[in-house]
C-alpha cells in the first residue's frame, strides 16, 4: 500500500510540474 500511494503521490506531482511547465510556455 505505501508503495502504491507513493507512486501515485510521484504521479501527481509530475502531472502537476507539467501543467505548470505548459502553463508558464
Amino acid at each position: 500500500m505505501f508503495l502504491l500511494d507513493i507512486l501515485v503521490s510521484f504521479m501527481f506531482i509530475i502531472l502537476l510540474i507539467i501543467c505548470v511547465l505548459v502553463g508558464v510556455a
